[in-house]
């Protein structure tokens, strides 16, 4: 027989468990969706697009494609999320490393499937032709005219002319219905101001074929000490890296420096977005692909490269690639400053972001190429000589969610580190080099080019997480990047491509020269590389790795080498921001 306590609290348990359910599937958008009540959606225009570079409204007819509305978790969704991921980097946490699937986090974290459906016949009904409606229920992607934009959501798209490039994006803030308010976060797609490939290359370098030393595969396996997992079988195989892109790429480049760095046959494969058009070669973007691809390959020689490509940019084919959970290791060598995101730009990185690390998925992103001035950031034929922007870091690596990537320069001055002739892979190196932090702005502007360092410092939108601390963390509130380094100078040991055929006789050219790469995007595809060993020596996924390496620093400093030498310092123009005595940046030390 069943006490009357007994029963009570059962049915506290059944009217508990009805309640959340209620809660979990019940509409959040109670009125109907009228555009004649509307409310505006703020923090959506990107910092550059200002009046002094504004050249006047888009025809009405160009199409913009893949405009993303992305959804607002409710608080009882974002406070579970943040424990959620906190319980899944705690190894004393029944939930340590169980990661989602994008169907469960839809269930748990998405936008309820009935709002979904109303938000999606809103955009039909508005003339869209609806491109992605997101697995995990966090967004919808659209395309559509301007002219259509302008009257779905009350903003024009405009021109906007700024160091030589000229680029679209909404002139205002744009309206959304006020059924929506309080469900929309924001908007993705509404500009084409895309993230730059933090690359610095020595196209056509002419090599004098001796005394100079270059990074091939073999070199940097030696050097980081890779070549002991490769004999127990560690090489990748059975992973998966997907390197995110803006250009089109030849597999042919590929195959030859495979061939040539004597790696195995190992064919990536290519996606585009569905929605983007197909972008073409970009002549601006292809080194920076091509170092992607080749050197994840290089690393995890086994791995399957995944290279997701979208004309809409590489924060396009992020989203993308988070979404339909395409590989463990995401590696991104693209970023701006902080200062040219916008809120909503934020908002949209912490939230894909934060998916991919419930699904596991590990994120790795530069941390910039021109010192502490990440602002300036020469992207024209115009060197940047002299910082005037400020201390600033690089997004998506500042972002906690991120692992954040930067340079450093060995120190092969002194010592035998390398072997008189290359052995049959075109690989010298003998061993370990020591490092220091990359800086070669004097040498650079001394020789006609641009601001040359490592980027790195104190994040001014992202508060310090909790597990940033240990020896050398500075106490200052704020997310430090970068989280660890490799080699980035290209002046000094860059790293070797095969670049729109160029390797025709080993590396070189047909007149021998080289194409060497460098600057903090090398980085990023290299210990893309290395992630993807770890997860098949530990037989899985990793997620956010930045919590793993702050306690290893702690407790097995043995497993990195403390680079303490070195800055990242450049030259400002006295009188601006954060610039004393001319100079500005940080100084390495100890941790």
């Amino acid at each position: 027989m069943r006490s009357a306590r007994g029963t009570c609290l059962l049915l506290l348990a059944v009217l508990i468990s009805t309640f959340t359910f209620a809660q979990s599937s019940s509409s959040r958008i109670s009125q109907a969706i009228d555009n004649r009540r509307m409310s505006s959606l703020r923090g959506n225009v990107h910092p550059l697009a200002r009046a002094e570079f504004d050249q006047g409204a888009v025809a009405p007819s160009q199409m913009v494609q893949r405009v993303t509305l992305y959804f607002q978790r409710t608080t009882a969704q974002q406070q579970a999320l943040e424990k959620l991921l906190a319980e899944q980097q705690d190894p004393t946490s029944a939930n340590y490393h169980k990661w989602l699937t994008s169907e469960q986090v839809a269930a748990r974290f998405g936008l309820g499937a009935q709002d979904l459906s109303k938000v999606q016949e809103w955009l039909s009904s508005q003339g869209f032709t609806i491109n992605e409606v997101a697995k995990s229920r966090g967004w919808i992607t659209f395309s559509g005219s301007a002219g259509q934009i302008a009257a779905a959501f009350g903003t024009e798209l405009h021109q906007y002319a700024r160091n030589g490039e000229v680029h679209y994006a909404n002139e205002s803030e744009p309206a959304i219905p006020s059924a929506l308010a309080g469900v929309v976060r924001g908007m993705r797609g509404l500009n084409n101001f895309t993230p730059k490939p933090r690359t610095k290359l020595r196209p056509k370098f002419t090599s004098n074929l001796s005394g100079n030393h270059f990074i091939a595969p073999d070199d940097f396996a030696r050097i980081y000490g890779l070549n002991g997992l490769y004999a127990n079988g560690i090489d990748g195989t059975g992973q998966k890296i997907a390197v995110m892109g803006q250009t089109d790429i030849k597999l042919s480049d590929v195959a030859t420096f495979r061939s040539v760095s004597g790696l195995p046959a190992n064919v990536p494969q290519v996606v585009l977005v569905p929605g983007s058009a197909d972008p073409g070669i970009v002549t601006d973007d292809l080194i920076e692909a091509n170092l992607d691809v080749q050197w994840a390959g290089a690393v995890a020689k086994n791995a399957q490269i995944i290279y997701v490509n979208s004309k809409n940019g590489v924060f396009d084919s992020l989203q993308y690639t988070i979404d339909q959970n395409l590989a463990p290791v995401i590696s991104i060598s693209y970023g701006d400053c902080e200062p040219n995101f916008s809120p909503s730009d934020f908002d949209f990185i912490d939230q894909v972001s934060a998916l991919a690390n419930l699904k596991g998925q590990t994120i790795l992103g530069p941390s910039g190429d021109s010192g502490a001035a990440d602002c300036d950031y020469s992207t024209t034929s115009t060197p940047t000589t002299v910082a005037t922007h400020g201390l600033a870091v690089d997004v998506p690596a500042a972002s906690p969610n991120v692992t954040g990537v930067g340079g450093t320069t060995f120190k092969d001055g002194t010592g035998t580190f390398w072997s008189d002739t290359n052995n049959s892979n075109n690989g010298s190196a003998l061993f370990y080099i020591p490092e220091t932090g990359w800086n070669d702005t004097t040498f650079e502007v001394a020789n006609g080019g641009s601001l040359s360092g490592t980027g790195g410092g104190m994040s001014v939108h992202y508060a310090k997480p909790s597990w940033q601390t240990g020896t050398g963390v500075p106490s200052d509130g704020q997310r430090d990047v970068p989280d660890v380094s490799f080699n980035a100078s290209f002046d000094h040991d860059g790293f070797i491509i095969c670049s729109n055929g160029d390797c025709v006789n080993g590396y070189r050219a047909t007149d021998t020269t080289l194409d060497i790469v460098g600057g903090t995007s090398a980085g990023v595809p290299t210990f893309a590389g290395v992630v993807a060993l770890i997860n098949q020596q530990t037989g899985g996924r990793q997620g956010n790795i930045n919590q793993r390496l702050y306690q290893l620093s702690a407790s097995a400093p043995f497993v990195f080498h403390d680079v303490t030498e070195g800055d990242n310092m450049v030259p400002c123009q006295n009188g601006s921001k954060d610039c004393v005595n001319g100079k500005l940046g940080y100084i390495a030390g100890t941790g």
